[in-house]
Order: C-alpha cells, then sequence, then structure tokens
C-alpha cells in the first residue's frame, strides 16, 4: 500500500530550539544588524566584507548546533509517511537528524555560488573570504536568497504542496513572501497542522488544527495523534 504523503513548511521556529536566532527579533534586528545591512544585494554592494563576515558567524553556529527533537521527530514520521521537506531554513539540521527529502527555499549557509552565477554551488564549511573567487572569476558568496531577489525554489515547492495528503506548518509567521504563499496551494480537504508557540493567522484556510506549543513538544503530540 502507497504511503500518504506528508508535506511539511519549516521555519526559523524549528530551529529556534537548537539554539539559532530566529530571523527576525522583535526589534527587527538580527543578532544586532538591521537586516538592510546584512541580508540584500544592495548591502553586498555597499560592504561584501560585513557581509561575509556576518554570515560566516552565522555558519559557525549552524555547525555547532544539533538538530533537536523536532527534527528527529519527523524523521520518525518517515517510517509511516512519506515525507517531504519545505523548509526556510539555511542550516541543514534536517539533514543532519536524517530527512530524507528536503528542499531549500532561501537556499543553503554550508553552501557557496558565484555572485556572478546562481545555479553552481560549491560546499563551504570555513569562511568564505573577500578575493576568494569561482571558476567564473566572481566573487564567492552565501548561497542565500537574500531580500530583494526572486526565490527560485518556489516553482520547485509548489507542486509538492499540492501533492499533499497532510500538511503541517511549523515554526513560521507566514510573514515573509513568496514562501508564506505556498500554503494556498494545499488542497482544501488536506488536514492541515499548524505547530508554533505563537499561532499565525490561517482563519483563511479550511481544515486546521492549532497546535500551540514549541516545536519539539507540538512533533510530539502530533506524531501521537498521526501514528497509530
Amino acid at each position: 500500500m502507497e504511503k500518504q504523503r506528508i508535506v511539511v513548511i519549516t521555519g526559523a521556529g524549528i530551529s529556534a530550539e537548537s539554539g539559532l536566532k530566529t530571523f527576525r527579533d522583535s526589534d527587527g534586528l538580527w543578532e544586532g544588524f538591521n537586516i538592510e545591512d546584512v541580508a540584500t544585494p544592495r548591502a553586498w554592494r555597499k560592504n561584501p566584507q560585513l557581509v561575509l563576515d556576518f554570515y560566516n558567524i552565522r555558519r559557525k553556529d549552524v555547525l555547532a548546533a544539533k538538530p533537536n527533537a523536532a527534527h528527529i521527530g519527523l524523521v520518525e514520521l518517515e517510517k509511516y509517511f512519506d515525507v517531504q521537506i519545505v523548509t526556510q531554513n539555511v542550516d541543514d539540521l534536517h539533514e543532519r537528524a536524517g530527512s530524507k527529502n528536503v528542499l531549500h527555499l532561501h537556499g543553503e549557509i554550508l553552501r557557496m555560488r558565484s555572485e556572478k552565477d546562481e545555479l553552481k554551488t560549491y560546499t563551504i564549511i570555513n569562511d568564505i573570504k573577500l578575493g576568494d573567487k569561482a571558476q567564473d572569476g566572481g566573487q564567492l558568496r552565501p548561497h542565500i536568497v537574500w531580500f530583494e531577489e526572486p526565490v527560485p525554489m518556489i516553482e520547485h515547492a509548489i507542486p509538492i504542496l499540492y501533492s499533499a495528503d497532510i500538511f503541517i506548518l511549523i515554526g513560521t509567521s507566514l510573514a515573509v513572501y513568496p514562501a508564506a504563499g505556498l500554503v494556498d496551494y494545499v488542497k482544501e480537504n488536506v488536514k492541515k497542522y499548524v505547530i508554533d508557540k505563537n499561532i499565525p493567522n490561517v482563519t483563511k484556510y479550511k481544515n486546521v488544527i492549532a497546535i500551540e506549543k514549541p516545536a519539539t513538544e507540538g512533533i510530539k503530540e502530533l506524531i501521537s495523534i498521526l501514528v497509530p
């Protein structure tokens, strides 16, 4: 018998319990930086050294972090379901936990690319330095989709969302577009489980089951619902 397909969208809330800071705090800063100064093409043109320094620190943070019970719980669900994860996160905690099918909407902190070519990427675990060049001669930059840049993986994510038999949303405020619009592609009759300490506004969707808990506790509760 074919397994039902679970499609999961994850955001910063699932990695927060592994010690990684969420993207936006209430003061609009990220680790003390204005997002406009470190996460836009304009920032890169203005001060590439600052941008590289910022992401070099983020990369160290990710490498020091470990998958938590929420990441591991999603792997547990693979025993019973075909699980597809679409993540807004740039860390590799889903992969390290053991998830087999992960699509990164906003890039990956452990990859880099030429500023000239977004398609050819390279693995990176150390720092990227100013003067480090790709094969095409372009300065290497983090393989991250910055604000004001297109999100090419959205096109790959849409059919995945449409294919869901069960949908799970974990740890995202649905504030960042176009990723937030992906929920619109989940079929109306599909059950939609939303796990977050602060449930986002999902009133326009049908068949929503809210689990107002941190990701680790929420996934535990969800497994008890879904797995006989």
